[in-house]
């Protein structure tokens, strides 16, 4: 049998995940800790930006409406545009610091059907692709390869979400505010 050695993975797999009486998705901006050890990038009043702790690819992020719904057609007008606003800002973000061929950008809506794990609270994921990513270990030995840190990618797209026109933050412990989310 041939090994697969990740020892920085150590951190993720001891690390204390807090728990949440209510929606993750709701709770999780006023938790304890920092926007970093939350992994939260950026935020506006109307949505914010997440990355994955359990990512398909590095960099595999989700944007997150404030307003509490699973249902994409009662979301607010409002918070639409501002999250589809933060969309862009992330892909943008993407583009300057892991320079993907693509990128795959979507829903699961409808809950367990759709392949989602949490279907009260819409989010929409941003997962950036390269030619070659995928190969035999998802396909047959059903295991995914990270190439990257979530901590590591939270501060390279943190330094190209800051750079952006637009945006605030006092330190990189603090998700970036987006004037226009």
């Amino acid at each position: 049998m041939d090994e697969l050695f990740a020892p920085w993975r150590i951190e993720w797999v001891e690390r204390q995940s807090p728990e949440f009486d209510d929606c993750v998705f709701c709770a999780l901006p006023g938790a304890d800790g920092t926007d970093r050890e939350r992994s939260i990038l950026a935020c506006g009043d109307q949505a914010y930006v997440l990355l994955n702790n359990h990512p398909y690819n590095p960099g595999h992020a989700m944007v997150i409406p404030r307003e509490h719904t699973g249902e994409y057609r009662d979301l607010d007008p409002e918070a639409l545009l501002a999250k589809e606003r933060l969309v862009q800002r992330t892909i943008d973000a993407m583009d300057t610091t892991l320079s993907p061929d693509g990128y795959n950008v979507g829903y699961n809506l409808g809950g367990g059907a759709a392949g989602g794990s949490i279907d009260d609270h819409l989010h929409a994921h941003v997962v950036p692709r390269w030619e070659g990513d995928t190969n035999f270990m998802p396909t047959i030995g059903g295991t995914n390869v990270i190439v990257e840190a979530v901590d590591d990618t939270y501060g390279r797209l943190h330094e190209a979400l800051r750079a952006q026109d637009g945006v605030r933050t006092s330190d990189g412990e603090c998700a970036i505010v987006v004037e226009d989310a």
